[in-house]
C-alpha cells in the first residue's frame, strides 16, 4: 500500500505490481490500517483508491488461495467481506480510479466505492466460474444491484472481460478517461466533494445505502426522519449563512 494525503483528500494505492496488485491477507491488513488512519483524521474529507502498474486489483492472490480449505477460506472471506462493507458504508465519499485490470476480488472492491472512474485501458471481469470457484466478497450481490441481473449473470456465468466503454454503457463505471488523465479527474471530483458539507454527504450516503433496498414508502420516511433534524446541524447553519453572505462555507468534519 502507498498511503498519501493531499490536503483533505486521502489516496490509497495498491502497490504489488509484480503480483498485479492481487489481494492477500497482508494487503487486507494494510487496507484496514489505511482506512483506520483516514477515518480518524478529521482533515480527510474524501478517499481515492487506485493501483500501481497494469492493474487496479487483479483479484484474490491464488498463491495464497490455492491451499485454503473451508475453515481457512471462511476466515479470509469474512475478513474481506467485513472490510469491504466497512468501506461501502464509510462516512466519507470514496472514488475508485480504476487504472487497469479489475478482476474478481478487485471488481468486488471497486463496487464498494461510491463512484468508479476508469481509464481507457481498464477492463473488468469476474473469472471465478472459469476457476471452479464463486465470488466471496459479495460480488454476486453488488454487481446485479449495479448493472442489473441480466448483465451481472452474463459477466458471472461467462467470466468475460468487459472493456471500459462497455462498462460505462452498462453503468458499471461513471466516467472513462485516458490513463494519463485518470488521477487528475479523480482529484477534481474529490475536490468538488471536499468543498461540500461532510455531514450532509455522510447522511446522504447512509440514506442511499439503506434506502435502496427498502420499499419507497419506507425510504421516504427514512429520509424525512433524518432531513428535519439536520436543520439544526452546524453545517446547515453555516451553509445557509454563507449563501446569504455570498461567501464559501467553512465546513468541518
Amino acid at each position: 500500500m502507498l498511503i498519501e494525503k493531499r490536503e483533505s483528500i486521502g489516496i490509497i494505492t495498491f502497490d504489488r505490481p509484480e503480483a498485479l496488485n492481487a489481494l492477500n491477507t497482508g494487503v487486507l491488513k494494510e487496507l484496514e490500517e489505511a482506512i483506520d488512519r483516514f477515518e480518524n483524521d478529521l482533515d480527510i474529507r474524501a478517499v481515492i483508491f487506485t493501483g500501481n502498474g497494469k492493474a487496479f486489483i487483479s483479484g484474490a492472490d491464488l498463491d495464497e488461495m490455492k491451499d485454503l480449505r473451508d475453515k481457512e477460506a471462511r476466515a479470509f472471506i469474512d475478513r474481506g467481506t467485513s472490510l469491504f462493507r466497512r468501506i461501502e458504508t464509510l462516512g466519507l465519499p470514496t472514488i475508485a480510479a480504476v487504472n487497469g485490470f479489475c478482476f474478481g476480488g478487485g471488481l468486488e472492491f471497486a463496487l464498494c466505492a461510491d463512484i468508479r472512474l476508469a481509464s481507457e485501458k481498464a477492463s473488468f471481469s469476474f473469472p471465478e466460474a472459469t476457476l471452479g470457484i464463486i465470488p466471496g466478497f459479495s460480488g454476486t450481490q453488488r454487481l446485479p444491484r449495479t448493472v442489473g441481473k441480466s448483465n451481472a449473470k452474463e459477466m458471472l456465468f461467462t467470466g468475460k472481460r468487459v472493456k471500459a466503454q462497455e462498462a460505462l454503457e452498462m453503468g458499471l463505471v461513471n466516467h472513462v478517461y485516458p490513463l494519463d488523465e485518470l488521477m487528475g479527474k479523480a482529484m477534481e471530483l474529490a475536490e468538488v466533494m471536499v468543498g461540500n458539507s461532510p455531514n450532509a454527504i455522510a447522511k446522504i450516503k447512509m440514506l442511499v445505502e439503506k434506502g435502496v433496498d427498502m420499499d419507497l414508502e419506507e425510504g421516504i420516511t427514512l429520509e424525512s426522519d433524518h432531513s428535519a433534524p439536520n436543520f439544526e446541524s452546524r453545517d446547515q447553519l453555516e451553509g445557509i449563512q454563507a449563501f446569504f453572505e455570498k461567501r464559501k462555507p467553512n465546513y468541518r468534519r
